[in-house]
């Protein structure tokens, strides 16, 4: 019959244990970095969603009141701030987009006059009326192009 030595056994096992932590410590700091790397994903896509639904909001009001106020716009703006930061150039480029078109609506707004008004010289009401139409045709039409622009930073199906 063999005999143990525990002796050996046990300085095997001393020489082993410093490895064994070693190992335990680099998985829980891989585990660890991966959870950090997890949360700043959410983070980035809870702050795009924001900017999403800045956007939505915005063309939600200019739908319902045919207009957009330039404080609407103004606090549109300050909402969709970061998007530089969080997107490619194309969604600023469209936010820059939609905010200049709200602002040419709110204009045309304020240069249109009813039949009730004093008329200033040189006051073209047809061409108020089509600059109207055109800007708001264009932005109460934004709400598919939009979903389309920014579902690849948002598509979580992936």
């Amino acid at each position: 019959m063999c005999e143990i030595d525990w002796a050996v056994v046990a300085e095997f096992s001393k020489q082993m244990l410093t490895p064994l932590i070693a190992i335990v410590a680099t998985y829980i700091a891989w585990q660890q970095w991966n959870t950090n790397k997890q949360k700043l994903i959410l983070d980035r896509y809870d702050r795009r969603l924001k900017v999403y639904e800045e956007v939505i909001q915005i063309l939600s009001i200019i739908t319902r009141d045919a207009k957009a106020s330039y404080d609407d716009l103004i606090k549109f703006r300050r909402a969709v701030s970061e998007a530089d930061f969080l997107f490619e150039p194309e969604i600023m480029k469209y936010i820059d987009e939609i905010y200049q078109r709200g602002v040419q609506l709110e204009y045309w707004n304020k240069q249109y006059r009813d039949y009730t008004q004093a008329i200033p010289d040189g006051y073209n009401h047809q061409k108020v009326c089509d600059s109207m139409h055109a800007e708001l045709t264009w932005l109460t039409a934004q709400f598919e192009p939009a979903k389309q622009k920014f579902k690849k930073y948002l598509d979580v199906s992936k």
